[in-house]
């Protein structure tokens, strides 16, 4: 079987991805003692190049190792795209380089929101995946996802924005979805598979 470790400390990620490894025959987990290792500073100015950096960098604590790490985000179209890649940080104080919790980041949404109709709440989630091994990224990959976003949040299962962000293909926020449904609509989901098609038809040895 092979072995995926996650470079996470985010309960929800790890859920998400053992959810969409689910039934592929792939092991995965988090890095042991994760919180420990130096922390990696999402400064890049794409979902893509803070996956990357990520992966590489902790790739190398874990010799051998197929390390993955992704940076998602929500893009509102009628916020120009924001938070996007200070999604997780969108409230946080300015020079802030730590997160926000997710209160406060839903808050600060429905605030800027607060005068727009449901038809100008349009939004996406967008995640970028990089897969990496021994400080090298071998590959990257990505999924999205439409919805809308509510004014007030629905369901318990999720974290981040999922409470607020509604999903007209599911017919449910994202917070409503069990770990299956949400590995099958979820951007993170999505962003896995096209890595499970890779590895399915990659030559290389896992």
């Amino acid at each position: 079987m092979a072995r995926i470790l996650i470079a996470t400390s985010n309960a929800g990620k790890l859920r998400d991805f053992a959810g969409a490894a689910a039934g592929h025959g792939i092991e995965v987990a988090g890095i042991a003692d994760f919180a420990s290792l130096p922390r990696v500073i999402e400064d890049g100015e794409t979902f893509e190049a803070n996956a990357r950096k990520k992966a590489q960098a902790y790739s190398r604590h874990v010799p051998s190792e197929l390390v993955l790490a992704d940076d998602s985000g929500l893009k509102v179209d009628a916020l120009g795209g924001a938070p996007g890649v200070h999604s997780a940080r969108y409230a946080a104080a300015k020079g802030d380089t730590g997160n926000a919790s997710d209160q406060q980041n839903n808050a600060r949404l429905l605030r800027e929101l607060s005068d727009l109709p449901s038809q100008k709440r349009t939004a996406r989630f967008v995640c970028a995946i990089a897969i990496a091994r021994d400080g090298k990224v071998l590959q990257t990959f990505f999924g999205e996802a439409a919805g809308v976003i509510l004014d007030a949040p629905r369901g318990t299962n999720g974290f981040g924005y999922d409470p607020l962000f509604f999903s007209a293909e599911a017919g449910k926020t994202f917070a409503e979805l069990n770990a299956e449904e949400k590995a099958q609509y979820s951007h993170r989901g999505r962003a896995f598979a096209e890595l499970l098609k890779w590895m399915l038809q990659s030559r290389m040895s896992f």
